[in-house]
């Protein structure tokens, strides 16, 4: 496994074991995870763990078996990719982003200088992170990253990751009290895993520390250095939307099969907007990610270094159509081929609210459809005789408005 994908995905793709669902209550035990701990300890001191450190750092620590529920559940991999973009890339996270854009714009631009990645490709995975910072995670990653180094599949994955996190602990870095993310252990304004923090996190504000939770300079720094080593090239597209001949079979084509920006003008593709392609950039692969009916995508080797942030094309797509956004462009041109749209997180949060008038007990109103929502969800949609999947989209919504 290429151990430079940093993020919670790149811990998920690794291996296909049993899902974590397959654990009993009973595997998970304190009493199991203490006794995995004391195990783990002669490891941790030749991963460079002081003796003193691991005690400090794991003492009281107990297993939490929600880190295990989730190691299956990928919203990359599972949701639809226009409910996945529409809650990730929408009015809301541009307006917010092109803000920010400005209120950084000295940092972002020495940032720049130094690392060669523009300002809104930063930003982008900014916001498709961690909501610009706004969402971290809860979980401690001690206590996370212990319990999957011990349970559950890819447990030499995680003890890497656990023992990287108790070298950043003792380096001084971030604080015990500070270093939570999420359930994989990603964390910060950015989502680094510990090794990649270890690799690639810079001091950018000259305080001396590394700090990705409370030092947006050392996270956008630390962004964009990630991007230069995974081949970012400056002053180069990531990729842009075309328009392909009816006649293009694309069933070999792909991000990695990257073929002459010629072969594809004499093939007859264009540009969505039916303009001629650009020539002299480069070999580019054909990415379609909904199928030849939906929106089709040019990428080039820019495509290439957002993907290893987090190795989910949905999950690329995202960063760079937000980076798009925030230069100024519009949405895309051609529609998702489906009759039911995905929800921007202000229309989730409205689907949210119309189902508490309807008497549904779903919590916060957040734009976050977890599972008492999608609940709901399905009570209502076996009222209206809609499939009852729990799914929300915009024909729900259009069905509650009404009333």
């Amino acid at each position: 496994m290429n151990k430079s994908l940093p993020l919670l995905t790149a811990a998920l793709l690794m291996g296909a074991g049993l899902p974590a669902s397959a654990q009993t209550e009973n595997s998970v035990s304190d009493a199991a995870f203490q006794a995995c701990l004391q195990r783990l300890a002669p490891a941790a001191r030749e991963a460079r763990v002081s003796a003193e450190a691991y005690a400090r750092f794991t003492r009281g620590l107990t297993p939490d078996a929600d880190v295990l529920a989730k190691l299956d559940n990928q919203p990359e991999f599972r949701t639809p990719i226009w409910d996945y973009l529409a809650g990730l890339v929408d009015d809301e996270r541009v307006a917010e982003g092109r803000a920010l854009l400005a209120r950084h714009a000295e940092v972002l631009a020495r940032v720049e200088q130094r690392f060669g990645v523009d300002p809104a490709t930063v930003v982008a995975v900014w916001g498709v992170e961690s909501n610009f910072g706004q969402s971290f995670g809860r979980y401690p990653l001690p206590q996370a990253l212990g319990t999957l180094a011990c349970f559950g599949r890819r447990q030499g994955f995680f003890q890497g990751e656990f023992f990287s996190a108790l070298r950043i602990l003792q380096a001084g870095d971030v604080t015990p009290e500070r270093l939570v993310g999420s359930w994989a252990g990603a964390f910060g304004h950015t989502q680094f895993m510990p090794t990649t923090f270890e690799r690639l996190a810079v001091d950018f504000d000259g305080d001396g520390r590394r700090d990705l939770m409370d030092s947006t300079p050392d996270a956008l720094a630390s962004t964009a250095n990630f991007l230069a080593k995974a081949g970012w090239r400056g002053g180069q597209p990531w990729g842009f939307e075309v328009r392909l001949p009816a006649h293009l079979n694309t069933a070999s084509e792909g991000r990695r099969t990257k073929r002459p920006m010629s072969e594809w003008i004499a093939r007859g593709v264009r540009r969505v907007d039916g303009s001629p392609l650009p020539d002299g950039l480069g070999s580019a692969g054909l990415m379609t990610p909904a199928g030849p009916r939906g929106p089709a995508f040019l990428v080039f080797r820019n495509f290439d270094a957002i993907y290893s942030y987090n190795a989910a094309e949905s999950y690329g797509l995202a960063i760079a159509h937000l980076s798009d956004r925030l230069r100024g462009a519009g949405p895309f041109a051609t529609p998702w081929p489906t009759d039911d749209p995905g929800l921007s997180r202000a229309e989730r949060r409205e689907l949210q609210g119309l189902l508490i008038m309807r008497g549904h007990d779903i919590g916060a109103v957040d734009g976050m459809l977890g599972e008492r929502s999608r609940d709901a969800i399905r009570v209502e949609q076996q009222r209206l005789g809609q499939e009852t999947n729990g799914r929300a989209g915009q024909k729900l919504l259009r069905a509650l408005r009404g009333g």
